[in-house]
């Protein structure tokens, strides 16, 4: 047998566990409307058919796979671009720049505005327009202005935005005191208690926070050799910078498995009906 002939055996199997799947579901719709069990049985029966399509990549790369991706990312494309004509160009420019399309799109038409306000909104219409010149090879290079201005403005709200979301607020909150409402060694040891907003705890997590912020900077610190009690903060700060990394990767493998939970319980729960 050859792989064509498989693949056409493969095909006709799926068609009809996708048909039986289909009629199934729809006879067991909870719906008084033929129409609407029909459709909701069609669309279980069509996620089924994908989620299982995505799935089959982890044996091999097939056509099932292919399809699914591809499908994946022709909606996800058409639906941004519908999503950016409707949000931008009918909600921002539009209204600006003419009574008759603002009428036409059943949008309010915004009167009395400044000269400066009426100038500034073409040019982005224009650098989107020129950004188009990138289909015609003769004048694409027209097209790395729009882009270079793209990315450069980008480059800079995010530089502005990190600095102050990130940088800064991570270094303003590693200045935090290593002895947290402290009244002396007497009073520390008749009230110690291991109570999550107790003393004790938040003193012992402020003293982790700065030995951890020492010992990785002192990690990144290569003028002087890492011998000696320099060599043993550098040490630490790689186990700290290991466990950042590792809880970090597992709070992300986390979220995969939520999804993959979610898969698997529309499969048994929906489609099946076992949960």
């Amino acid at each position: 047998m050859t792989s064509k002939t498989a693949m056409r055996i493969l095909m006709a199997i799926v068609a009809l566990v996708f048909l039986l799947s289909w009629i199934t579901k729809s006879g067991s719709g909870m719906s008084d409307s033929a129409f609407i069990n029909v459709r909701d049985g069609f669309l279980i029966t069509f996620a089924v058919f994908l989620t299982l399509s995505i799935f089959s990549f982890l044996y091999r790369d097939n056509p099932f796979y292919k399809f699914a991706e591809s499908l994946y990312v022709g909606i996800s494309a058409g639906y941004w671009m519908c999503y950016g004509f409707w949000s931008t160009i009918v909600g921002n420019f539009v209204p600006r720049a003419s009574r008759s399309l603002s009428e036409f799109f059943h949008v309010p038409y915004q009167e009395h505005q400044a000269l400066a306000d009426q100038i500034m909104i073409y040019i982005p219409i224009i650098f989107g327009l020129i950004l188009l010149t990138r289909l015609l090879p003769k004048i694409g290079w027209l097209s790395r202005w729009s882009l270079a201005f793209i990315i450069g403005a980008t480059a800079g709200l995010n530089l502005t935005r990190y600095l102050r979301s990130d940088f800064i607020s991570q270094i303003s909150n590693s200045f935090i005191p290593l002895f947290v409402d402290w009244k002396g060694a007497g009073d520390f040891v008749n009230h110690i208690s291991l109570a999550a907003d107790g003393q004790f705890i938040a003193i012992l997590s402020n003293w982790v926070i700065f030995v951890g912020v020492m010992c990785g900077l002192v990690y990144f610190f290569f003028s002087k050799e890492h011998k000696g009690a320099f060599g043993v903060a550098s040490r630490i700060g790689i186990w700290i910078l290991m466990i950042t990394f590792g809880a970090s990767f597992g709070y992300t493998v986390m979220g995969r498995i939520s999804l993959l939970v979610g898969r698997i319980t529309f499969l048994f729960g929906d489609w099946l009906n076992i949960l």
